[in-house]
């Protein structure tokens, strides 16, 4: 194979993201440095931070540049090697993009194990978003026995595991979701206590009813009303893991309406980005992978088929269409 295909950011979106943001195109499979190594991607992992980096304004990290293979994260085979500690055969996730191939000089790349548990959920409970939830819980929320954990976006591929966690330390744990199948799920495969539908129009007294004792964690991922209604059930000296505001990932800005609760309720709220605790990673990459391989943790995935339905994925999850991880299977 001499040609690959990629897709690169065409345009920054105003508003919602459009296909015609993206590109898709064919490049040359370049020749091997020493040291190097080229991989064939299996799976393209999709996640809400990607709407942000298309974007020019000021953030955590530099903007996706225009004409240039778009970020993601990736899972996928060793196919050839100029580098000792890769070799032809292995697997490995790294950051390789929008794109069928790509090419490494080893730095970066997590080599995992399709034994040990399928390969795309390396990208998903034992990749970047059970990190997330890994860190939101042990590093910011540290929820103590028999506390009250709700998490948005709960039947999503970090909110789910959130959730599994916090029955895991003893508490009472309750999602927010949209939909009676999304809140289903949460229930009665994940184990949650309780989910509340936001989309059902009784957002606020069904929150209350779900939460009778009050709210001492928020593992939050989407903003706006969700993010107001659960501070105002907060309990003295609450905590906040803010690691996503997806209500606002069309550039709005997102008033917080509850923010005397912060004062009153002398609440610690901190937002992270899993990306800069790398140290981390090891740590708790492999006290996920234990869970999953005890069956303590389940997981969902929803999975696009070729690299070319990407964007329209992408769209999808960002409307909150997917369930549990967006993937996008790139071999066939």
């Amino acid at each position: 194979m001499t040609k690959y295909q990629r897709i690169v950011l065409a345009s920054r979106p105003r508003g919602a993201v459009v296909p015609e943001n993206f590109r898709l195109e064919e490049v040359e499979v370049p020749a091997l440095a020493e040291g190097q190594l080229l991989v064939r991607n299996h799976y393209l992992s999709l996640d809400p931070y990607m709407r942000g980096r298309m974007s020019e304004a000021k953030s955590y990290a530099a903007p996706q540049p225009l004409d240039q293979t778009m970020i993601g994260g990736t899972v996928g085979e060793v196919i050839e090697s100029r580098n000792p500690h890769f070799a032809v055969g292995e697997f490995v996730a790294g950051m390789f993009g929008w794109a069928e191939m790509g090419v490494s000089d080893g730095s970066g790349l997590r080599k995992v194990d399709p034994a040990h548990a399928p390969l795309s959920a390396n990208l998903g409970v034992i990749g970047m978003p059970g990190m997330t939830a890994w860190y939101g819980m042990h590093e910011i929320l540290r929820p103590r026995l028999g506390e009250t954990v709700v998490v948005s976006a709960a039947s999503g591929a970090v909110g789910s595991a959130v959730g599994q966690l916090a029955k895991l330390a003893g508490c009472r744990a309750v999602g927010i979701a949209g939909g009676p199948q999304k809140c289903d799920y949460v229930v009665r495969e994940l184990g949650f206590d309780a989910c509340v539908d936001y989309k059902a129009g009784n957002l606020k007294a069904d929150l209350a009813a779900a939460t009778p004792d009050g709210i001492d964690c928020i593992f939050e991922n989407v903003g706006g009303e969700v993010f107001d209604t659960a501070l105002g059930r907060t309990n003295a000296f609450a905590r906040v893991a803010l690691c996503g505001l997806l209500a606002g990932y069309t550039g709005d800005e997102i008033p917080i309406r509850n923010a005397k609760k912060l004062l009153l309720n002398r609440i610690t709220l901190r937002g992270f980005i899993v990306t800069e605790h790398m140290d981390l990673w090891p740590q708790g990459l492999s006290e996920m992978g234990r869970l999953l391989a005890a069956g303590k943790l389940k997981y969902r995935e929803t999975v696009s088929q070729g690299l070319a339905s990407a964007p329209q994925a992408l769209i999808g999850l960002l409307q909150g269409r997917n369930f549990g991880k967006q993937l996008v299977k790139i071999t066939q």
